[in-house]
């Protein structure tokens, strides 16, 4: 039998399942660019000011780091540069959600065991997976190009075809990753730490004009230079990493037993010493919590260096200016700059506290909660093992994030860490929803990623949308104080801790009552 048998069947299963969520982050993503260009019009209006935008953007080499150089300053090219490289790190995350969750999440479940007993191929699931980011991109790749060019922005093509193809570029290193790990967690994790490495390179790169922005596949998106010159050649270097990685990926695939991996989970000791359900918990949520803390602990410390050179950036702009305030208040520009920043990692650490709920939907699905609770062992004592180091943790990243804004910007530490920590209690708020989702219908507790993705997209494309006041309010970080700068209030800050300990109550409620599983 072929070794791709069956891999229109699942492609289309694949799709079938994917029909949310691949068309909500073609949408967000495509949003986030078409947007951009009407929004750049209204701050930048004349020549004059976008050639100064781009003159006072090549001597600050922090705010390089951030979004890469400009390369051109009319609209097409203010657009690539503003939002290129973001479009290019959403079309990754989606795109290694989507091979991970067709292959070794299978795989984790059992599922694929029972569709490989059939007439399937040994290597179709991971040949459906892979179509189905290739139509994922391919989508995208035209909806920004059609877009963009209906605006009359020539280079449209090349940014398309760059973002489209960093996605698959990742796509294919989750085909990798999901071959040498054995859990779908791991391998999530994997293919995010290079996709980090990508960004983290690119931005070493651009800050000091240096070779490094050449190792990244997010610096090659720079380098295709979009409405700047197009350089087509640079997109073959994504092709042929996509080809190098799905070729890796498929020799792997055929290297090994299905459910088994190159790097085997290590064997826990002989003798168990977890002594509870908090503990246990903790083992398996700490390497989690370790790794966004030192991403927020370091994300504070750029945007806090960052601070003066933004400052300095748009104070001649009333345009940049206004629409920095309708992000973070209306007070001096390096506070409405701080404000905005904290706001940004704030709605960041929501999707944090909904994963780690989420774990409990996994560890019920995957059938290792039940013989668990076989024993001396409560729901509640379970559930609130995880709900602990769930909402716990996001004030460890907000406090964490403030410390680190401390380190980069200097002054007013006091300042700074508490409007950081004012951040949490919308991000609780987020997780009382997914709680009250996954205690009565389990079933439905993703949609706590589709809660959490609406809020995300309100916060961070509603204000330069200009977006009504009745929009921007169904986000519950809307109604926080926007410090630094603002006056404090502590009645939208209780209303929000209230609900999220009604909601968290409800969802926990939900769990005890209902039957495991259903």
């Amino acid at each position: 039998m072929s070794a791709l048998v069956g891999t229109g069947v699942l492609f289309r299963f694949a799709l079938r399942r994917d029909r949310v969520l691949i068309p909500v982050w073609v949408g967000v993503n495509a949003l986030m660019v078409l947007s951009m260009p009407g929004t750049l019009k209204g701050l930048y209006a004349t020549d004059a000011e976008r050639a100064a935008l781009r003159s006072q953007m090549a001597g600050n080499a922090s705010l390089r780091a951030l979004t890469g150089p400009v390369l051109d300053d009319s609209l097409g090219g203010l657009t690539a540069w503003r939002v290129g490289v973001y479009a290019g790190l959403l079309a990754a995350v989606m795109s290694l959600l989507i091979v991970i969750r067709h292959t070794r999440d299978e795989e984790e479940s059992g599922r694929l065991e029972v569709v490989a007993s059939g007439a399937v191929g040994r290597r179709a699931p991971l040949s459906s997976a892979l179509l189905a980011s290739l139509a994922a991109n391919g989508v995208l790749a035209v909806v920004l190009f059609a877009g963009l060019a209906s605006l009359g922005l020539s280079g449209a093509l090349a940014l398309g075809l760059a973002v489209g193809l960093v996605g698959l570029v990742f796509a294919s290193a989750a085909a990798v990753a999901a071959q040498l790990t054995q859990s779908a967690r791991l391998a999530r994790g994997l293919t995010s730490t290079l996709l980090g490495a990508a960004f983290v390179l690119r931005a070493a790169g651009d800050s000091s004009s240096s070779w490094l922005t050449w190792a990244s596949p997010l610096g090659w998106l720079e380098k295709v230079r979009a409405f700047a010159g197009e350089r087509w050649w640079v997109l073959g270097l994504l092709v042929l990493a996509c080809v190098g990685q799905g070729a890796l990926a498929y020799v792997l695939a055929g290297r090994r037993d299905l459910g088994m991996s190159f790097l085997p989970t290590r064997p826990g000791p002989a003798r168990g010493r977890l002594g509870s359900a908090g503990a246990l918990a903790w083992r398996l949520q700490r390497g989690s919590l370790l790794g966004w803390s030192v991403g927020f602990f370091l994300a504070g410390v750029v945007y806090g260096g960052l601070t003066e050179g933004a400052a300095d950036l748009v104070a001649g702009n009333s345009g940049a200016r206004e629409m920095l305030e309708r992000m973070g208040g209306r007070a001096g520009v390096t506070d409405t700059f701080l404000s905005a920043m904290i706001g940004m990692l704030g709605l960041v650490a929501a999707l944090y506290v909904v994963s780690t709920v989420l774990r409990l939907s996994s560890e019920e699905s995957s059938g290792r909660a039940e013989p668990l609770l076989a024993c001396a062992v409560s729901r509640l004592r379970w559930a609130g093992g995880h709900l602990l180091i769930a909402f716990g943790g996001v004030g460890v990243l907000m406090l964490l994030a403030g410390l680190g804004f401390w380190a980069g910007y200097g002054e007013r530490p006091g300042v700074v860490v508490g409007a950081c920590l004012l951040q949490v209690p919308a991000a609780w708020t987020l997780g009382a929803v997914t709680v009250l989702l996954y205690g009565f219908t389990p079933r439905a507790a993703v949609a706590g990623w589709g809660v959490a993705g609406a809020v995300l997209l309100i916060g961070w494309i509603g204000p330069a949308l200009d977006a009504p006041a009745w929009l921007l309010d169904l986000s519950p970080y809307s109604h926080l104080p926007k410090l630094p700068g603002a006056e404090m209030a502590w009645g939208p800050v209780g209303v929000l801790l209230g609900v999220a300990a009604v909601l968290t109550g409800a969802g926990v409620l939900g769990l005890r009552r209902r039957d495991l599983a259903g």
